[in-house]
């Protein structure tokens, strides 16, 4: 089954995807960070090697700098590409040349080439290729972001979907954080992000199917909600109609033909009433047929995968082998691959101050908090805390919060030992000691599924009280589901106006699909298929 992969970043999908046996006709990765590590893993191509001449796989669509110039192309500014037509390219019009490579460019460029070289695209859409999929930038979507509804890379899943009205796929699969599905406030209404995407696939003639599900349900150690469109091309979604016998499933397709021929009549469609989508918490019977039943591996809480699980044998301390990295090397096998933790790619300690592991003792300490059941007393201590620290001066700790601190042990200002409070005033001036304004540091809870949020390296800290320390990349890629062959490239992080273009391993790793959904999506790409035959 072949497929192209848009908005590849470090390639979790496509790791996914090809664990299931589908064949890459070729990539697209905007970053050219984030491209040395998809083409390391899934090219076996090293940019960063002496004699870069060797590496045939990897095409920019446009840049500032030769191929030669590999160094400085790794280290571009991708908001200065030029046009596709403007700059240095290594794009042939010969159609053949894009099989198996990585093509390094925005997506814009790829839709202008594409249109420019008509040769290319039907030799594609001569191919009938099963999928398009893709998982565009989604900051300005993210409750944990900057929400932005004029962000201009809310444009990107339109992109998308003229991507694929030019290549014409069976089915489109796009992926995005599930802050897409919360309205926007624009001028007294509301806007729905998702629903304009459907929109826009229904505009190419492709039929939307809308889900929302969470990677904890197919193994991945790690609580992260996503927004999943399956777009289907007219004459597979007639021929799915009609096979489908279940009338959950059937329902589902029966509101998409609905919302499909409203939209092509012209007539105003309504989110929700319309179209709405299917929800792996609400609707989980339709979740347990075919073709979504790939994503619902994993129904009970009990049974997730917890940070613990995931890391655990990584730490300093340990002794015991991790039967969750085991299986991530059974679901992504690597021949070459022999394990050993001592010699573990991207597993670098990063330094911390002494303040800083004072702190993050702290919220070690306030993670015991959701341990257990909270009692009245305990209600609000650790947010109690959290806006102490960010205000000492124009704030007080609760009776309550300073009962609970009071039985715990603190590290001292040298980070050499351990101590006790035996007053509140003393307790007051070390804490006082520790102000920061940062709203998002937490320690990870160990016996639950790790959060979502976690590109940033310094928002999360050990849940092991031996262990004051941010975590490394392969512990933030385990939570991921990657196996620990896969190597993260280029630098570990970065800092100030780079944020705004440079994509490093931590972002990466954040960034990226969890292979296990990957693989769980292909395998219902496959269902859906199999039903349309």
């Amino acid at each position: 089954m072949k497929y192209i992969e848009l908005f590849a970043g470090c390639g979790g999908l496509s790791l996914g995807l090809e664990s299931v046996g589908f064949e890459l006709l070729f990539a697209n990765e905007l970053s050219p960070m984030a491209s040395e590590t998809y083409a390391f893993n899934l090219l076996h191509e090293d940019l960063s090697a002496p004699d870069i001449t060797k590496a045939k796989k990897v095409l920019w669509i446009t840049s500032n700098f030769t191929k030669k110039e590999i160094a400085k192309r790794l280290r571009e500014n991708p908001q200065t590409f030029p046009k596709y037509d403007k700059g240095r390219s290594d794009l042939s019009t010969d159609p053949e040349n894009l099989d198996g490579c990585l093509l390094v460019g925005s997506i814009i460029e790829l839709n202008r080439f594409l249109e420019q070289n008509v040769a290319v695209a039907e030799r594609i859409r001569k191919q009938n290729i099963d999928l398009v999929s893709g998982g565009p930038p989604c900051q300005s979507f993210s409750l944990a972001g900057l929400r932005q509804v004029d962000n201009q890379r809310n444009s990107l899943p339109m992109d998308f979907a003229k991507f694929v009205s030019l290549t014409k796929p069976k089915v489109a699969l796009l992926e995005n954080v599930s802050g897409i599905l919360r309205a926007f406030k624009v001028n007294g209404g509301k806007y729905f992000a998702w629903y304009e995407v459907a929109r826009a696939f229904a505009s190419v003639e492709y039929y939307p199917v809308c889900l929302h599900v969470n990677a904890k349900n197919v193994g991945a150690a790690q609580n992260r909600p996503r927004f999943i469109l399956l777009a289907l091309r007219k004459d597979v979604f007639g021929a799915i109609q009609n096979q489908v016998e279940d009338s959950e499933v059937a329902h589902i397709f029966a509101q998409t033909q609905h919302f499909f021929d409203k939209e092509k009549s012209g007539a105003q469609t309504i989110p929700f009433q319309d179209l709405g989508y299917l929800d792996i918490e609400k609707n989980r019977s339709t979740f347990l047929k075919d073709p979504f039943s790939s994503l619902l591996r994993i129904e009970s809480e009990k049974d997730f995968y917890s940070v613990e699980d995931a890391i655990d044998d990584l730490n300093e301390y340990s002794r015991s082998s991790s039967k969750y990295a085991s299986m991530l090397i059974d679901a992504f096998p690597n021949k070459t691959y022999t394990h050993d933790v001592k010699t573990i790619a991207n597993h670098e300690k990063r330094g911390n101050s002494d303040k800083v592991k004072m702190r993050f003792m702290l919220y070690q300490h306030l993670s015991d908090l959701k341990l257990k059941s909270s009692s009245e007393p305990l209600q609000g201590v650790e947010k109690n805390v959290i806006q102490f620290l960010q205000d000492p001066e124009g704030s007080a700790l609760s009776d309550s919060s300073i009962t609970f601190l009071l039985k715990r042990k603190f590290l001292s200002k040298d980070g050499r030992s351990l101590i006790e409070f035996s007053s509140a005033e003393a307790l007051l001036d070390y804490l006082k000691h520790l102000s920061t304004k940062k709203q998002t540091q937490r320690a990870l809870l160990r016996s639950s599924p790790a959060p979502a949020s976690l590109s940033i390296p310094d928002d999360a800290c050990h849940y092991d009280k031996r262990l004051q320390r941010t975590l490394t990349v392969r512990e933030m890629a385990r939570f991921q589901s990657f196996p620990d062959w896969f190597q993260f490239r280029s630098k570990v992080t970065t800092g100030g106006k780079m944020r705004r273009f440079e994509v490093p391993q931590y972002t990466q790793v954040g960034n990226a699909v969890p292979p296990l959904l990957g693989r769980a999506l292909g395998e219902t790409v496959k269902a859906v298929l199999r039903l349309a035959e």
